[in-house]
């Protein structure tokens, strides 16, 4: 056979090879990831066009599609989307105010001076403990040039983690955190044991309602003085309250959202404030509600449990084999 027709016989049989195996795919169809393991529908982040604050911006999705994105609680990463929290400095003297500065990044490396509005506040700035002890809710101002800074005094000692809330102009909410610690020894507290009653200059705040892994929560908190309840809460942050929810551990950050507003003609002013929290997994969180009266916020806490942890299946016992009997003998060891 001549060189041409060598040729000729080859991409012939290439045509047939690439279009048999064109054929085998358009018949088993196109292939799509594995349904999630747990057989659940999977919270997806919200397209820019949906709210930013999270209110209705769940889009539910077919398990198939689900797998191609995984949900990552807020706040276990410090860049997420192309956006980066950079603190100026993550190391404070305890018990000092410091001119705490940090810049948010975006996707082009510069940092970021626009920000949407979410409840009353372009950024939310959140500082705990790590043992979760300590918690501070501040609200820090615009330096110029997308520097943000305030005044922040970390009470004692030891390992803090702080979390930037915010949404970008055009983007979705994100929360990014950063580590930040106070010169000095400490010793880690304990996790407060959980309860229903938390008590704060004289208020009383109990908690009714459980969270359920995987599960929107519906938790009620009511508020009173003196045994009487309140009825004439203030507005702060957009709500008669601002609930913040931790998970112990690795201190997850938990969107948790009121339930209406003030001024709507149907919320109350108190004795209660109604939020739904998701929590993702078992185990136990820490609760930060905010409220404001007679013109002072303060802040009640909780350690609420996820899901009480299954009972070990008992082991069933094995069927006795019978041996003779001879002296001395310890029993029958099973193997």
């Amino acid at each position: 056979m001549n060189t041409p027709a060598k040729l000729g016989a080859y991409v012939l049989g290439l045509a047939v090879i690439f279009g048999g195996a064109l054929g085998a795919g358009s018949a088993v169809g196109s292939v799509s990831p594995p349904p999630a393991a747990d057989g659940h529908q999977v919270h997806t982040t919200p397209s820019p066009g949906q709210a930013a604050d999270g209110h209705g911006a769940h889009t539910e999705t077919a398990p198939s599609q689900a797998a191609t994105k995984t949900s990552i609680p807020g706040g276990l990463q410090m860049s997420q989307d192309g956006y980066t929290l950079t603190p100026e400095t993550t190391t404070v003297k305890p018990g000092e105010a410091t001119d705490f500065r940090f810049t948010v990044t975006g996707p082009d490396g510069r940092p970021v001076t626009g920000y949407q509005v979410q409840h009353d506040k372009k950024l939310h700035f959140i500082v705990v403990s790590r043992d979760l002890g300590s918690f501070q809710h501040l609200h820090p101002e615009e330096a110029g040039g997308g520097v943000w800074s305030v005044k922040l005094t970390l009470p004692g000692a030891g390992a803090y983690r702080a979390f930037a809330d915010f949404a970008p102009e055009g983007g979705t909410g994100l929360t990014l955190g950063a580590d930040l610690h106070a010169e000095g020894d400490y010793t880690p507290k304990a996790l407060p044991a959980a309860g229903r009653t938390s008590t704060v200059d004289g208020y009383t705040v109990t908690l009714d309602g459980d969270l359920t892994p995987g599960a929107s929560s519906k938790l009620t908190l009511k508020v009173s003085r003196d045994g009487k309840p309140v009825t004439d809460l203030q507005p702060y942050l957009g709500a008669y309250g601002h609930l913040v929810a931790l998970r112990a551990g690795d201190l997850a950050y938990l969107h948790v959202h009121p339930d209406g507003e003030p001024g709507d003609g149907k919320t109350p002013a108190g004795p209660e404030i109604t939020f739904y929290a998701e929590v993702p997994s078992r185990g136990d969180y820490r609760l930060f509600l905010d409220f404001q009266h007679e013109g002072a916020v303060r802040t009640a806490d909780f350690t609420a449990r996820a899901g009480e942890l299954p009972a070990p299946a008992a082991t069933p016992s094995p069927e006795p084999t019978a041996t003779p009997s001879t002296s001395g003998s310890h029993g029958t060891h099973n193997h």
